[in-house]
C-alpha cells in the first residue's frame, strides 16, 4: 500500500525516475555513498511504516491517514543522487529550496565584505546538504540559538546554525552556514576543521524545513536570482 502511494507522488516519482535515468545512461553521481532513502531518516521511516501497518491490521481503512503520515516521511527524507556541473570555477547550491537573498553584505564568520546568496528549503525539498566547492575546511562553528522562520533575514543571525569556513582549490573563501528553522531542530554535520571537500559531497543534513547561506567573495558573479528554484549540486549559484 506504502509503494501504490509512493509512486502517485509527483516528488517521489521524479526521484525514482532518475535513479532509473542514471542507472541505465551511466550518468556519474555526485559523491554518494548513502542510499536514495537518506539515513537519517530510517528511524523516522522505520516508525511511521510500523504505526500504519499496526492500525492496518486492527482498524483497516481507518489507517489511511497514518499511511499518508508514512508516505510524506518517505518524501521528506528522500535523497537521490546529483550529477556535477562540469565548470571548474562554478559555486555549486549546497540544498535544494528557494533563492531568498542576493546581496553584499558582512560574512561575520570570515570577518569580510561577501556576495550571499541564500537558499530556503521547505518541507518538501530535499534536506541533505552538499559541499559548493572544492576546498579545504579551515573551521567550522557551531552556534545554539532560536528557532525563527528560515525565510526571515534575522535567520542568518539569531537561529542555532553551523558554519563551514572553506578555503576553495582557487584559493578564494566560501563561507556555507546550515541554519535550523522554525521547524527543524537539529542540524547535523559530518566535517570538522582540515577535512577536505570535493564538489557535490554530501556533508550534512537539517531536518524539518531550514536554510543554507553561502558567502563568496565581493568578486563573485551570481548566477541566480531571488525566487529561483534551486537543486543542490546541479545548480549553479555563481563563478568566481
Amino acid at each position: 500500500m506504502l509503494a501504490a502511494i509512493a509512486l502517485r507522488t509527483p516528488l517521489l516519482r521524479r526521484s525514482v525516475r532518475a535513479v532509473l535515468y542514471e542507472s541505465i545512461n551511466g550518468v556519474t553521481l555526485s559523491n554518494y555513498p548513502h542510499p536514495i532513502i537518506a539515513r537519517e531518516g530510517w528511524p523516522f521511516l522505520a516508525l511511521s511504516v510500523a504505526l500504519a501497518a499496526l492500525v492496518t491490521y486492527f482498524a483497516g481503512a481507518w489507517s489511511t491517514p497514518f499511511w499518508i503520515i508514512a508516505v510524506f516521511v518517505l518524501q521528506f527524507f528522500r535523497d537521490p543522487g546529483r550529477t556535477i556541473p562540469l565548470k571548474e570555477n562554478a559555486v555549486l547550491s549546497p540544498a535544494d529550496g528557494r533563492i531568498v537573498v542576493v546581496a553584499k553584505v558582512q560574512d561575520p564568520y570570515a570577518g569580510r565584505e561577501a556576495l550571499k546568496i541564500s537558499v530556503f528549503m521547505n518541507v518538501f525539498n530535499v534536506h541533505s546538504n552538499r559541499a559548493p566547492v572544492d576546498g579545504k575546511i579551515e573551521q567550522v562553528q557551531y552556534f545554539p540559538g532560536k528557532f525563527v522562520n528560515a525565510d526571515l533575514d534575522k535567520a542568518s543571525e539569531e537561529n542555532e546554525r553551523n558554519a563551514l569556513t572553506i578555503t576553495a582549490s582557487n584559493g578564494q573563501t566560501v563561507t556555507c552556514v546550515q541554519v535550523a528553522g522554525l521547524v527543524a531542530r537539529r542540524i547535523l554535520c559530518y566535517v570538522k576543521d582540515g577535512d577536505s571537500l570535493t564538489r557535490g559531497q554530501r556533508y550534512g543534513f537539517i531536518r524539518f524545513g531550514s536554510r543554507v547561506d553561502v558567502y563568496l567573495p565581493l568578486s563573485a558573479t551570481p548566477k541566480v536570482a531571488v525566487g529561483d528554484k534551486v537543486s543542490a549540486t546541479e545548480t549553479i549559484l555563481a563563478e568566481f
